[in-house]
């Protein structure tokens, strides 16, 4: 019975390494499409949003029915559970690549900042290496590495608030660029979240390995938890 607990457990884990490799690939199209101007890109994002959507409730259902018939104790229950909490900050994290996607596809005017835009794309870069690098960390089981990530979401904070800074600045500077510069204030914060959610994932792998739920990174958007 043991041996059967692992292989599910395993089956489960790999699933949910899959569905974060294809929100990490939806971050970066939706960025991509953003700062490529890119509504066809932007429109495929979306449509994809409905497989990562799907990809979580088999996750909860598969996690639902290894409880339900192998009657984990309390630490093979935490490992269970820390899924389908750190699958709900995947799929949040999917809907945040929507924004994006659709903010790509709103945007009016053609003033467009290159400065801002390669920051944006510095942004997303760090996110999505703070992705796989908490998906390693959950993989590993390594709470060392999980508590690392605290570090790095400090740094997307830092960027988005530069972020934000400047694209104020230029819009007082210069009344043509306000209308995607408003575009630019929203896909930063989008990423910020984003970074929010990473930490959060990182919370639980860290929650797996100690049974203390500590927070890693400040909450700023506690709607968003």
């Amino acid at each position: 019975m043991r041996g059967i607990f692992e292989d599910e457990l395993k089956k489960l884990h790999g699933k949910f390494t899959e569905m974060g490799i294809n929100v990490s690939e939806a971050i970066y199209r939706a960025s991509k499409s953003f700062i490529d101007h890119d509504k066809l890109l932007a429109q495929q994002v979306i449509d994809h949003d409905e497989q990562i959507n799907e990809e979580e409730i088999k996750l909860e259902d598969q996690a639902l029915m290894l409880i339900a018939l192998q009657q984990p104790v309390a630490t093979d229950f935490r490992r269970i559970i820390i899924v389908l909490k750190a699958s709900s900050d995947l799929e949040r994290i999917g809907d945040h690549a929507v924004g994006i996607a659709r903010e790509s596809i709103q945007l009016k005017g053609e003033h467009r900042i290159e400065e801002i835009e390669n920051e944006i794309g510095e942004m997303t870069n760090n996110v999505r290496s703070m992705l796989e690098e908490v998906l390693d960390a959950y993989v590993k089981e390594d709470e060392m590495g999980a508590k690392k990530i605290a570090s790095a979401n400090q740094k997307i904070d830092e960027d988005y608030a530069e972020v934000r800074e400047k694209t104020i600045k230029m819009m007082k500077q210069d009344s043509k660029v306000i209308t995607g510069s408003a575009s630019y204030l929203m896909v930063a914060s989008y990423l910020e979240r984003i970074g929010d959610h990473i930490g959060n994932i990182a919370e639980w792998v860290v929650y797996n390995e100690t049974g203390h739920l500590a927070e890693l990174t400040p909450d700023h958007h506690p709607e968003e938890k």
